[in-house]
């Protein structure tokens, strides 16, 4: 599989081309925003690995710009940990994020993650059962009740419904949510889900939050 690197730091671009053409990848490197468009139009990848901070064109204008033509899977690095940086790239249409420093083990498993999924754009409304989050809005409702979430909390529950049907585990979502990496003696993911919960599934008869035992947990409609 081919893909492009687009990281105007040269020690971090040459890191990242290495490692994965060792794992076996064919690896483009694009060094500023403009050229990491042309090549991310012009040539054929499977997936985009694109730094926020570049010169002459940011990583928000770049993932904006290729939405319109393309639906390359997305993974943003970024050295900017804010939440709303980073709900602010998978707005745009980016597909996962990576906090850097990171360790190449990591990167590696959310760039094969992303390819299995294949490509895929971010929806506006996502709706399971009578479940609807309007992703824009940071809105969320359950049949005519509006349900108001923390930011964390909403970040959990898009996670969840944009990848529906599919057992995510306590690393995953620690990651994915927090930032951090997942230490089995904290509770920190469980504490979260059942706040969730609280919020999503207490108050109606269907449960959309569902725990797999010793794998983690899945949104999904049953029955």
């Amino acid at each position: 599989m081919r893909l492009l690197v687009i990281e105007d730091e040269q020690k971090a671009g040459e890191y990242v081309q290495r490692g994965l053409t060792e794992s076996g990848f064919v690896v483009d490197l694009a060094r500023t925003g403009p050229d990491g468009l042309h090549a991310a139009t012009t040539g054929h990848y499977d997936l985009i690995i694109l730094d926020v901070m570049l010169p002459d064109m940011d990583g928000w204008q770049v993932v904006t710009e290729l939405r319109r033509t393309i639906e390359t899977p997305v993974l943003f690095l970024t050295a900017r940990d804010a939440l709303n940086d980073r709900i602010k790239g998978l707005e745009l249409g980016a597909d996962d994020y990576l906090v850097k420093p990171f360790a190449f083990a990591e990167l590696l498993i959310r760039v094969r993650t992303l390819l299995r999924r294949g490509p895929m754009r971010e929806l506006d409304v996502i709706r399971i059962a009578d479940l609807e989050i309007d992703v824009p809005k940071r809105r969320v409702s359950r049949g005519s009740m509006r349900i108001d979430l923390t930011a964390k909390e909403f970040m959990l529950l898009h996670l969840l419904a944009k990848r529906s049907g599919e057992v995510l585990s306590r690393p995953l979502i620690a990651s994915q949510v927090w930032d951090m990496n997942f230490d089995s003696d904290t509770n920190v993911v469980d504490v979260a889900v059942r706040r969730l919960r609280a919020k999503i599934d207490d108050p109606y008869e269907q449960k959309l939050i569902h725990t797999i035992r010793s794998m983690g947990y899945v949104l999904e409609a049953r029955g």
